[in-house]
């Protein structure tokens, strides 16, 4: 005797449930997206610190971005939106402009984390156990890549 649960494999493929599941998924709303000039920057961002870390150019957390950013051997600093210390967010900010580096901001530490590396992956390539990170430093960029020079070419409209 068998019973046929919901989470049984015999129940998953009768055409109620793959109606239902069909039903379910039409009546998802579409979420809004952000302006696309900020989105192409975040994945231009993405891309240019994922070259960066394959080419060990990247410095994560504050004692490693402090040493770089005072060596002036950083290249472009990134720091976390929604980092508690004001401290912490004071030093950097005071690094970036007394030794002219640029600076740009991430929205959230854990995305910024990610995207540095800081996760492990599992088989299917997405991000597990994500370790925020408040500040980034990118000390060699790797490739010369179109997303570089996009990225590059928005910090200077934004530092003019």
């Amino acid at each position: 005797l068998i019973h046929f649960t919901p989470s049984h494999p015999q129940f998953l493929r009768t055409p109620s449930f793959i109606m239902a599941e069909e039903a379910a998924a039409a009546s998802v709303p579409v979420e809004e997206k952000a302006p696309a000039g900020e989105t192409d920057v975040m994945g231009d961002l993405k891309e240019v610190l994922r070259k960066a870390l394959y080419n060990d150019g990247l410095r994560r957390g504050l004692h490693e971005c402090a040493k770089a950013l005072q060596r002036r051997t950083a290249r472009l600093c990134c720091l976390a939106a929604d980092c508690d210390a004001k401290d912490y967010k004071k030093l950097v900010k005071a690094l970036c402009e007394s030794n002219n580096i640029p600076m740009i901001e991430v929205e959230h530490a854990k995305q910024l984390g990610e995207w540095s590396g800081l996760c492990k992956l599992d088989a299917e390539g997405n991000p597990r156990k994500v370790v925020g990170a408040s500040c980034v430093c990118v000390t060699d960029y790797g490739e010369d890549t179109d997303q570089l020079q996009k990225l590059l070419d928005h910090l200077k409209k934004q530092s003019a």
